[in-house]
């Protein structure tokens, strides 16, 4: 396989595309049908988290939503603004009051200092990943999606992401949607471009949904 890098960039993105491609008939099939997918990157850092913590549970598009109305009404998504807006302000914004709790909780671990999403983006990734599910309301798909989109790194699966495993029955003709346990054990196969197959997947997703009837 081509070599991999920390992050990836379009050009290893294509890399790993080709390279699962040539070991997996279905992810073949895939590239031929729909080409590169795309990278969809997020900038590292504190509005991403926050963004990620909203997709939680509900659709892209009302979590983008979201995003965007209260960052209107903060005057930006800055770890100050969230703090001075208090979790009871945030819920107020249309924030659920577990989600306003959270992003209030982050944003007091980045002033406090407790949380460097910097020294996040330079430390080994089992060292970052740790860090980021101290945190209240990080789990781990929220920290694989903050690895796999905010730091492209190529080599993460985000269990339990429900486009991801509706495309994984869909692609591979599993009779079930494959749990947690088993999306794991799919996915070793494809190391170490986990990311890239994921990002197939969403591809595969985004551009059939709408024939699903979902």
């Amino acid at each position: 396989m081509a070599a991999v890098p920390r992050s990836l960039t379009h050009e290893s993105l294509a890399a790993g595309v080709r390279a699962l491609a040539r070991h997996d008939r279905e992810f073949a099939a895939l590239y031929r049908r729909n080409g590169v997918p795309p990278m969809w990157a997020r900038r590292p850092g504190f509005p991403t988290l926050v963004h990620i913590v909203l997709e939680q549970q509900v659709s892209i598009v009302a979590a983008r939503s979201l995003f965007r109305r209260v960052s209107a009404a903060l005057g930006g998504m800055t770890p100050e603004r969230v703090f001075e807006r208090g979790a009871a302000g945030l819920h107020a914004l249309g924030l659920t009051r577990q989600k306003a709790s959270y992003c209030h909780a982050l944003a007091a671990a980045v002033l406090d200092g407790s949380l460097s999403l910097t020294g996040i983006a330079r430390a080994a990734d089992a060292e970052g990943r740790g860090a980021l599910l101290a945190q209240r309301g990080i789990g781990p798909w929220s920290a694989d999606v903050y690895y796999l989109m905010a730091l492209r790194r190529p080599d993460v699966w985000p269990v339990g992401d429900l486009a991801l495993a509706i495309a994984l029955q869909e692609v591979k003709g599993l009779r079930r949607r494959p749990d947690a346990e088993r999306q794991a054990a799919m996915s070793a196969a494809w190391a170490p471009w986990r990311s890239v197959a994921a990002r197939l997947l969403w591809h595969h997703y985004l551009t059939t949904r709408r024939t699903r009837g979902n």
